[in-house]
């Protein structure tokens, strides 16, 4: 014969299902706070004074990157308003992961026939690529690019 339902009971039943949940939160919390990687600028009010003249600047470029990524070789192609190779001073790259800083890396390019190359294992998934570059003329030029390795 079954024992009856008792408040006792039920108030266990509750209480363990709540008990359940808050930790899982708990856990969860944790683990999102103990992986962010960071922030992208130390004082955002600071980087905001002059976003807009840098934006226009790097506009006034003209510039297009064309990221790609095959057979362990990644490669920028950055071209001019024109479609020609731009004149790059200077290149840098931060590749990683978009969730943590465990994966990032920073790559050396070389530079051949236009095309910025590197050997790079990278594993199949969604990777975050912070390209900073030079103009010929002092002009910063900066994009995130959102990089799918297929697996």
């Amino acid at each position: 014969m079954a024992k009856p339902l008792t408040g006792r009971k039920v108030l266990m039943i509750a209480v363990a299902s709540f008990g359940v949940i808050i930790a899982v939160n708990l856990v969860m919390a944790w683990q999102a706070v103990s992986t962010f990687p960071g922030l992208e600028v130390d004082n955002s009010y600071v980087a905001s004074q002059t976003f807009n003249e840098e934006k226009l600047a790097q506009d006034a470029l003209g510039w297009t990157v064309s990221p790609e990524y095959s057979d362990g070789k990644l490669s920028f192609v950055i071209r001019d308003e024109d479609g020609l190779p731009a004149k790059v001073a200077e290149f840098k790259a931060l590749v990683g992961r978009t969730t943590h800083v465990r994966d990032d890396m920073t790559p050396d390019f070389d530079y051949v026939g236009g095309i910025f190359t590197t050997k790079l294992d990278l594993a199949p998934g969604v990777w975050l690529v912070h390209l900073d570059a030079k103009a010929a003329d002092g002009t910063e030029f900066r994009q995130r690019i959102d990089l799918f390795v297929k697996g």
